[in-house]
């Protein structure tokens, strides 16, 4: 069924999704995808307005998905914007809103599981071993809901990003994953929904995090021993932060741990880090000397 409120065409329940992929499909159409939790903002808009670069037609979802929070997490508290969302992607140009209710997605009796390893294995996963299981699951239901030929994922989630390539080649699915750069505000500080909230003094500490990788990415690339520079860096992260889960570099392609010694191709830095309440991720590209 329709959503009358909302300023651009919407759908609730699979089977109405379909039919408007169906209609698209018939006149030759091709189908972009960008999956969201809502609460959009402008990183959210740059990749739809990719996936509309790279599509003839674009679904949009909008599902706070319950699977990848653990207990304690803030899935009750999660920004639920549906409205101002809907007026933002209409202003995007995209055509379909995919808003289903949890028993769209989770129906009574559910009891399947997705188990990633690979490229979901340590960072995220340590401090929150549910949350690739969670995603991966959310992710190939959406998929399967709406069968684009091309679907739009952030470069600020790196490893969820290569989760999802890695889910997508593993169970055969026929979709091209595209990365959409990360969008920052003035100061370097990666566009999230979770920055809404940063109080105002911890929202100046966040902006600390960019610096902190930029410093680390560009000692690599001086030629820096990998482990040096990562405990250099990590030690600014603790001097300036309330936490660190990790910062780190990695193998770009594997996120596999890196030997010591300068690094000997593409490189990715990542950090993870509390900011009062608020639970901050970024990376950035790091380009052999």
């Amino acid at each position: 069924m329709s959503h009358p409120a909302l300023p651009l065409n919407a759908a609730t329940t699979i089977a109405d999704l379909r039919r408007h992929v169906a209609d698209w499909r018939a006149d030759g159409r091709r189908v972009g995808f960008v999956p969201t939790m809502g609460a959009l903002h402008e990183g959210h808009l740059a990749l739809v307005r990719q996936a509309l670069k790279a599509a003839d037609r674009v679904v949009v979802s909008v599902f706070v998905n319950p699977a990848q929070f653990a207990q304690g997490e803030d899935f009750d508290s999660y920004p639920r914007t549906l409205e101002e969302d809907a007026a933002k992607l209409a202003r995007t140009g995209a055509q379909l809103i995919y808003a289903p209710a949890a028993r769209q997605i989770y129906p009574d009796g559910f009891a399947t599981e997705v188990r990633m390893g690979g490229p979901a294995a340590g960072l995220e996963s340590a401090a929150r071993p549910h949350f690739f299981h969670g995603v991966a699951l959310v992710v190939a239901k959406l998929l399967n809901q709406v069968r684009p030929d091309i679907a739009v994922f952030g470069e600020k989630d790196y490893q969820q990003l290569l989760v999802i390539r890695r889910l997508a080649i593993d169970l055969d699915l026929d979709v091209e994953i595209l990365a959409g750069e990360t969008v920052r505000e003035a100061d370097g500080l990666a566009l999230s929904s979770r920055n809404a909230y940063l109080s105002p003094e911890d929202r100046r500490r966040a902006g600390r995090l960019n610096v902190i990788l930029a410093e680390f990415a560009l000692a690599l690339s001086e030629g820096a021993p990998a482990r040096a520079a990562e405990a250099e860096a990590v030690s600014k992260a603790e001097r300036v932060f309330d936490a660190v889960d990790y910062v780190t570099a990695r193998d770009a392609g594997t996120l596999g741990a890196l030997p010591d010694g300068p690094i000997q191709g593409p490189v990715r830095v990542l950090a993870a880090v509390k900011v009062g309440s608020t639970r901050l991720i970024d990376n950035m590209a790091v380009t052999p000397p």
